[in-house]
């Protein structure tokens, strides 16, 4: 296993327990969680490619990443976002919901319950099986936190970046790209969202194979990636 810090030096690190593997970048070695049994490659109807299941807070750059990678590897990439499997906001059976600091009530996009968590599977098992993509990456928020989309993982990263350096990240992006006001993000923020990463995201820190630095390079966390899958694997893409 192989550990990066911030400088770019690797250290190769040997896990005590084979039972319990983990890797991280930026850290020490972290216990993992059991989770359902993985893909293991093949279906009884032929062969289907491996799953990268990418996790992190709002802002971690788990996106980032993702992106990152199929670009790296245009066209054997399929790129897969939780976020467009939301439940339809105005659909009162379905999803979880919350007050907002506006004080209206709306879905309540921090937690896994407001996911269509079957058709993300879906979307998955068929890109994984569809033959036309060499590896499937599916991020989100919660990619390691619903069941029926982390037992399609063949490896799963969890990009940990400090809650102050996200707020800011996110605070940036709502006043320089989506022209919003911060403070209800802010708001927002202190009334649930923290509450959410604690209960529902940050936990699936714990069932992955590797923990990114989110601070560092893009570049470096691509190849803490490439480590993970495998080199016989990277060329192939």
């Amino acid at each position: 296993m192989t550990t990066t810090n911030t400088t770019g030096t690797a250290e190769h690190v040997l896990c005590k327990s084979k039972a319990h593997r983990g890797q991280e970048v930026g850290g020490n070695l972290l216990p993992r969680e059991e989770m359902p049994v993985r893909n293991t490659g093949t279906t009884s109807t032929g062969h289907r490619v491996p799953v990268l299941g990418i996790a992190g807070g709002t802002a971690s750059g788990k996106s980032t990443l993702a992106k990152a990678l199929a670009l790296r590897h245009p066209g054997a990439v399929a790129l897969i976002h939780i976020d467009d499997f939301y439940v339809p906001e105005r659909d009162p059976q379905r999803g979880i919901r919350t007050l907002s600091a506006t004080g209206a009530e709306t879905l309540d996009w921090n937690h896994p319950g407001s996911i269509d968590e079957d058709a993300v599977a879906a979307a998955v098992d068929a890109a994984a099986t569809s033959g036309q993509h060499r590896m499937v990456v599916v991020e989100g928020l919660f990619a390691l936190a619903l069941p029926k989309v982390a037992v399609h993982a063949t490896w799963r990263v969890y990009v940990d970046t400090p809650d102050d350096i996200r707020l800011a990240r996110k605070l940036l992006r709502k006043i320089e790209i989506q022209r919003k006001d911060p403070l209800i993000s802010l708001r927002n923020y202190l009334l649930s969202g923290r509450e959410r990463h604690a209960e529902h995201v940050a936990p699936s820190r714990h069932r992955a194979d590797l923990v990114l630095d989110g601070t560092m390079p893009t570049a470096d966390l691509l190849t803490a990636v490439d480590h993970l899958v495998g080199q016989d694997l990277a060329p192939a893409l």
